[in-house]
C-alpha cells in the first residue's frame, strides 16, 4: 500500500515537471521570438540583459570591428549572475531558470535573421509587450525566468534586505533603459515605455487569469432566502459566518460568497427582493482557489 502511493506520487511529480518543462520551453521560445525580431530590429530597449544585449549588438555594428550577436551576451553576461545566484540561493533554485537561460540562448543563436514592423515603432511596441509579456508570465507559472536582472535582484536581495526585491529589479532595469536611451534615443525610449507597460498587464492576465473573483458580503433579515435563491440560480457557494450588531446587540448571519463579476448583478437582484434595506459590500478577490475557480493548485 505504502509502495503504491509512493509510485502515484512520483507518477504525479513526474507529470508537474513534464509539464512545466514545456510551458518554459514556450514561454523562453516567445520571448526570444520579441527580442530576436520585435525589440533588437526596433532598437528598442525594455530592460534586462536581453536590452543590454540589443545595446552591445548596436553599438559592435556601428562602432566596433565585428558584430557580438544576442546569444553571445546573453550568455556572457548571465553566466556570471547564475554563479552568483548559485551561491547565494542554491543550485535548486535555479535550476528551471537555468533552463530557460539556456534554451533562449540557442534560440538567438538559431534563429535566423528576420524583423517585423521594423519601420512602425508604434507597432513593435505593443506585440513586443504582448509577445513578451505572455512569454514571462508562461515562465513564472512554471516557476522560472529568463535570468537576468530578475535573478540578479533576487540574489542582491540577501544582501540588501532594506531594499525590496521588487525595487532592486526595478533599478537594474531602469539602469538598462537609461542606456538604451543614451545609445538610441529619447523616442525609441518612450516607445519601449509603453511596451514595459503593455508587459506588466499581459504578465498579470497570464499568471492571474482565471484566480481573480469578487467577495460578496451580505448582512440581511432574510439570509435564509437569500442563500437558498444563491444556491439555487447562481449555484455559488455561500458561507454564514456568525456576526453581532454592536449598536443593536442582536445576532446577524453574515453571508459571504466569492462569486465572479456577472454574478454580482444578479446577486444584488436576489438581495433587493428580499430585503431591501440590506448591508451589501463587494469586494476584489486577487485569487480564488478551489471548486468553481482555479481547481488545481500549482
Amino acid at each position: 500500500m505504502e509502495e503504491t502511493k509512493k509510485l502515484k506520487m512520483t507518477k504525479k511529480r513526474f507529470m508537474v515537471y513534464f509539464r512545466d518543462f514545456w510551458i518554459i520551453v514556450l514561454g523562453t521560445t516567445i520571448v526570444s521570438f520579441a527580442v530576436k525580431y520585435l525589440f533588437d530590429p526596433s532598437g528598442m530597449v525594455t530592460g534586462g540583459v536581453s536590452g543590454l544585449a540589443i545595446v552591445v549588438r548596436y553599438l559592435s555594428v556601428h562602432f566596433g570591428p565585428f558584430e557580438i550577436p544576442l546569444w553571445v551576451t546573453n550568455l556572457v553576461l548571465n553566466v556570471p549572475i547564475f554563479i552568483f545566484a548559485w551561491k547565494t540561493e542554491g543550485f535548486k533554485r535555479i535550476i528551471r531558470t537555468a533552463l530557460a537561460f539556456a534554451i533562449m540562448t540557442a534560440e538567438l543563436y538559431v534563429f535566423p535573421e528576420y524583423s517585423f514592423f521594423e519601420d512602425n515603432p508604434l507597432l513593435t511596441s505593443v506585440y513586443g509587450g504582448i509577445c513578451f509579456g505572455a512569454g514571462t508570465g508562461l515562465l513564472l507559472l512554471a516557476k522560472a525566468t529568463t535570468g537576468g536582472t530578475d535573478m540578479l535582484g533576487n540574489s542582491l536581495a540577501k544582501y540588501l534586505r532594506h531594499v525590496p526585491v521588487g525595487r532592486l529589479i526595478e533599478y537594474l532595469d531602469g539602469a538598462v533603459v537609461v542606456v538604451g536611451a543614451f545609445v538610441f534615443g529619447l523616442e525609441q525610449t518612450l516607445y519601449a515605455i509603453i511596451s514595459v507597460f503593455i508587459m506588466g498587464k499581459v504578465i498579470d492576465y497570464v499568471v492571474d487569469h482565471g484566480k481573480k473573483a469578487k467577495m460578496a458580503l451580505i448582512i440581511s433579515n432574510k439570509p435564509d432566502e437569500i442563500t437558498a435563491d444563491i444556491l439555487r440560480d447562481l449555484d455559488r457557494g455561500v458561507t454564514s459566518i456568525k456576526g453581532v450588531g454592536e449598536f443593536t446587540k442582536s445576532d446577524r448571519k453574515v453571508l459571504l460568497c466569492i462569486c465572479t463579476q456577472r454574478d454580482v448583478p444578479m446577486i444584488k437582484d436576489i438581495v433587493k427582493e428580499y430585503d431591501k434595506r440590506a448591508f451589501f459590500v463587494v469586494g476584489n478577490v486577487s485569487e480564488a482557489m478551489g471548486e468553481g475557480f482555479v481547481e488545481k493548485w500549482f
